[in-house]
């Protein structure tokens, strides 16, 4: 990019009505980067020729050999339309699940997304991931149709068939749409009628009984070509084109006025070429809609002559026809390819097409809206209004967009740069100042010379000796002073105010609360565990996609990258001049880390420099987590086989730049019980049944205490429940009286919740209220239920229990609990954390004194309750639970047979299968453990020649229907299974590779040295 233009980019920075933060959002695969390559060649960056080839915000070596993108990249872009200058902040985002987290980082920057949608394949899983997260996040989307020449060249559709399809993607979409914002306000109206409830209702007053949907309006929401947020469009080809690009072409030609061809133009209506005029009802009347007679016949008769025929003189008479500037090299070129791109650039140019939309109907950041500042400054569990005073005046700048109040920076993740292709680190040319300054040492250094030519002249070996020492000593100098490779480049954008290099920030944790240290900080005062530091920004940096570009001064409204915070910000944060600035709600995270391995280094003398690559692996990666387990492993936790791969590559050539061992992936597993079965295993009812002993009782070493407790399984709605509210108890066990009226709605929503689900279970009825404590982490979906006469504290707010300090079971209850704790965090089965059982505990009794020479009491009923706890759950039907991902796979029809036979093989089920309409491609959702997921997809590609593309995303926990412990016993069983049961127990496997894993006694069979025997009597 040439310097007049960065500097033309740098004075636009300063007019925010013209600046667009935008991002690209889609699935995988549906052309995100291609287009973003034609929008970045109308900047001179890249060749046009090499755009939708080149893919040139994909900066790394993996993204190119794979052909998906990987990060979230930015470039600043300029451009004109009608005079007026436009800087558009130009984000790439990916499209794979497992790097769902940099789209996150993406979209908090933004104020606009083009959401693309491959017009074949269309609504794909990820499609609503996106589309979700920019919904949430507040930014206003725009829709491009991609790949509209597969339509042409693959499925081989004529135009009126194409247009339908389009229509029903089209539809897809917008239901998409619909579904969110119906879910939005019935949740507002749902509010209201709970705020309505406490209202007293005359016998003359009418109740409203409207849910809120008739005054809502959504008419601005939809996607819709004629309101112009909708662009056809080949990015491969490099055309696109709106309405409006048509509109101007047969205003001139047929004399209708553009207004009327931008209504018209989509939808059921034809034109009259007699009359002159245009009519409804095209499809009732069996005519060609004015989408397909005036914009797709010619557009197929191009690819026609071009692809299909190869009509050299048609393609001639087109061109002149269309009145267009074509190259004659190109018109002669003997690949299509080139022909197409040639014509339709000079046609129906993309670039144009995409940033005209972008310009005119996406917002600038001087629109951010009052409702979207506050959801940036305060979370959902608080109210506005509860914020310091001094906190609420910031929204007036963040929705101004005001370059003169507080700095406001949000820091959405750190990416690393090497340091060489840092600016200030670069060759650039000298100015004139600089020659001059240069020439005159020059001069003084021969004038030195001629000076001192009676001086002593070196012998040669003298000379080199000298220069080899000079050597040695600048080598030790450079190792001592030399700085590390990376440097890590803060991805942020200023929401107010302006930043300078050197300004001095306050860098704000996710903990912070100005309410409690604000007055403190603006005195001076720094007080401990306030989770704020001291931080100098250094460069500033405009964002050109591999390159940067430094600037002096950024301010509101821009995104940028800043220097210098490497070692006051981990992954986000939040910037700014004033104390009063509350941290940034964190940025929402569609996918959840489950992969996890253990690495170590191949040489032991390269610990360290595993450790220190560990700690810039974490900080370079948004996703990622570190961590050190309790056996001194260090453990790498990653959303998926390709995430951790990427990791892997990064850690191994540039963080920590030695070998590593991986050890094979650690998946976790849960520990449940089931109800008894009524059939075996081979589905034949069970006669007799074992008596059960469910009711434990075990007394301390020194007979002082005992307890009785039972197991029983929760429901499975309520541990799914208990699991997905596990924030909401976290914080309910940590602030009890300091919850907010919304949190403490929806306390009362879940304990209601709870209370029903529980009574649902006749072993379990009416316990809500004498729930004793959760586990493990005290947030788990395990319960500890008090069923003695013990008067025990409570686990919901607002709750009195009166305490009988005259008992001397109060002292102890805290290592009852502590027992619970400890026996749900690692169950007996292989140590794995418990989920979905209730320990009922019917009897505690604790008398005066006991047997002496047991230790302390508290620390003996620690351990008799754990093990009362693991005795109680082997007493019932025991099962492993695997973690399951939701596989959706897009599959070609004549592969069905294979990509099945690859999935049952990994136990997976299918879930559904869907006909994507006009194409021979089948949406297939599966079901799949974790733990059988690893190169799945590389075994997928191979078995269907690449026709089928998974991606793969955690859902939830299934029990595994067998128990580990499981023989056959039964006639049937026997003769179904055989004796020796030869047909593999999966739960078994699954169990003893985890007791294998972490070091525990395995109840194997082993034959070592075995020989075969020889016969004696028969020489052999």
């Amino acid at each position: 990019m040439t310097s007049l233009l960065i500097n033309k980019l740098a004075k636009l920075q300063n007019s925010v009505d013209n600046i667009r933060n935008i991002c690209i959002l889609a699935h995988v695969d549906h052309g995100k980067t291609s287009l973003a390559d034609s929008l970045v060649a109308t900047n001179g960056v890249i060749s046009s020729r090499l755009a939708g080839k080149l893919r040139y915000m994909d900066s790394r070596k993996d993204e190119q050999e794979r052909g998906i993108t990987m990060k979230s990249s930015a470039i600043a872009l300029f451009y004109l339309e009608e005079g007026k200058e436009y800087l558009v902040n130009l984000m790439d985002s990916p499209g794979h699940v497992d790097f769902s987290s940099e789209v996150s980082t993406a979209v908090r920057l933004c104020d606009g997304a083009i959401l693309v949608v491959d017009v074949v394949e269309g609504v794909q899983p990820q499609t609503k991931v996106v589309l979700r997260q920019a919904w949430d996040e507040g930014i206003k989307p725009v829709l491009v149709l991609n790949k509209v020449d597969r339509l042409v060249v693959e499925m081989k559709q004529d135009p009126l068939a194409a247009y339908h399809h389009m229509v029903q993607v089209l539809e897809q979409v917008n239901a998409l749409v619909a579904e969110m914002f119906n879910q939005e306000v019935l949740e507002q109206s749902s509010k209201v009628t709970q705020e309505k409830k406490n209202v007293e209702i005359g016998v003359d007053d009418v109740y409203d009984w409207s849910s809120g949907m008739e005054d809502a309006d959504d008419s601005s929401l939809y996607f819709s070509p004629e309101m112009g947020n909708v662009v056809f469009c080949s990015a491969v080809d490099g055309w696109a084109f709106s309405l409006n690009t048509f509109a101007k072409i047969y205003s001139k030609k047929l004399g209708f006025s553009e207004s009327v061809l931008q209504r018209t133009l989509w939808g059921d209506f034809y034109i009259n070429m007699k009359a002159k005029k245009i009519y409804n009802g095209a499809g009732a009347k069996a005519k060609k809609p004015l989408f397909v007679s005036l914009v797709l016949d010619n557009i197929w008769a191009v690819y026609e002559a071009v692809v299909v025929r190869k009509d050299k003189e048609r393609l001639e008479k087109m061109v002149s026809s269309l009145s267009l500037t074509v190259p004659a090299r190109d018109l002669r070129s003997t690949d299509p390819k080139q022909q197409l791109s040639a014509i339709f650039s000079s046609w129906l140019p993309l670039a144009a097409a995409v940033l005209s939309m972008v310009a005119r109907k996406l917002p600038s950041p001087a629109q951010l809206g009052p409702e979207r500042a506050e959801m940036l400054l305060c979370s959902k569990t608080k109210k506005f209004s509860s914020l310091p005073p001094a906190t609420q005046e910031l929204k007036q700048h963040f929705v101004s967009c005001s370059p003169s109040g507080p700095t406001i920076i949000f820091i959405s993740k750190m990416f690393p740069v090497s340091r060489s292709q840092l600016p200030e680190h670069k060759a650039r040319p000298l100015t004139a100042e600089e020659l001059a300054g240069r020439r005159e040492v020059a001069r003084a250094r021969h004038a030195e010379k001629q000076q001192s030519e009676g001086a002593v002249q070196l012998t040669a070996e003298q000379m080199e000796q000298l220069t080899t020492r000079e050597k040695v000593v600048a080598g030790v100098e450079k190792e001592t002073e030399k700085e590390p490779e990376i440097a890590f480049i803060a991805f942020a954008r200023v929401y107010s105010g302006c930043v300078e290099p050197g300004q001095e920030l306050w860098v704000i944790g996710p903990k912070y609360d100005p309410a409690l240290t604000a007055v403190s900080l603006e005195s001076g005062q720094v007080p401990l565990n306030c989770h704020v530091t001291r931080a100098t920004v250094d460069n500033l940096y405009i964002l050109l996609g591999r390159d940067l570009e430094q600037v002096d001064k950024v301010p509101a409204g821009n995104v940028l990258g800043m220097s210098g915070l490497a070692s006051s910000v981990l992954k986000s944060a939040t910037l700014s001049t004033t104390p009063w600035c509350p941290p940034f709600v964190p940025v929402v995270q569609s996918s959840v880390p489950i992969l996890r391995v253990a690495v170590e280094p191949v040489l032991s003398s390269d610990l360290p420099r595993l450790e220190a690559g560990l700690q810039l692996l974490n900080q370079a990666d948004a996703h990622v987590e570190v961590l050190v387990s309790e056996a001194g492993e260090h453990l790498l936790v990653t959303a998926g086989e390709v995430h951790l791969q990427r990791c892997l590559a990064d850690l191994t050539e540039e963080y920590a730049g030695c070998q590593v061992t991986v050890s094979d992936p650690i998946v976790p597993f849960r520990e449940t019980i089931v109800i008894p079965p009524e059939t075996d295993m081979v589905n034949e009812v069970i006669q007799e049944e074992k008596p059960e002993e469910e009711l434990v009782v075990m007394e301390t070493p020194n007979k002082q205490c005992m307890v009785k407790i039972r197991a029983v399984p929760l429901p499975a709605k309520l541990a799914r429940l208990l699991e997905d509210q596990g924030d909401l108890i976290k914080a309910m066990a940590r602030q009890k009286g300091e919850l907010t009226n919304k949190t403490m709605e929806e306390v009362v929503k879940l304990k209601k919740e709870v209370f029903n689900l529980l009574d649902t279970d006749e072993r379990l009825q009416g316990t809500g209220d004498k729930i004793w404590s959760l586990g493990p982490k005290r947030c788990g979906p395990n319960l500890l239920i008090n069923m003695t006469d013990f008067s025990s504290s409570e686990v919901w707010p607002g709750g009195q229990v009166a305490r009988d300090n005259t008992d001397t079971r109060t002292d102890m209850e805290s290592s009852l609990v502590q027992g619970f704790q400890l026996a749900t965090m690692a169950g007996p089965l292989c140590e794995e954390q418990m989920m979905g059982l209730a320990f009922i505990v019917e009897g505690w009794e604790v008398k005066e004194a006991g047997e002496a020479g047991w230790g302390p009491l508290s620390g003996q009923i620690v351990s008799l309750v754990k093990d009362c706890c693991r005795r109680a759950f082997l007493a019932k039907p025991v099962r492993l639970m695997t973690a399951m991902y939701v596989c959706n796979i897009a599959v070609k029809a004549e592969v069905l047979g294979k990509m099945f036979t690859v999935l049952h093989r990994r136990r997976g089920q299918v879930v559904k299968e869907e006909l994507i309409e006009g194409s021979s491609t089948f949406t297939v959702t599966a079901h799949i453990p974790v733990i059988e997921s690893m190169n799945f997809g590389a075994e997928l590609r191979k078995q269907t020649s690449g026709m089928a593309m998974p991606q793969l995303v955690f859902s939830h926990w299934e029990v595994v229907d067998i128990d580990p412990s499981w023989e056959p016993s039964t006639e049937e069983e026997l003769l179904h299974f055989g004796e020796k049961a030869d047909s593999e127990n999966p739960a078994l496997r699954y169990m003893n590779d985890i007791r294998k894993r972490k070091g525990l006694k395995i109840d194997e069979k082993l034959v070592e040295f075995a020989e075969k025997q020889r016969t004696l009597t028969k020489s052999k």
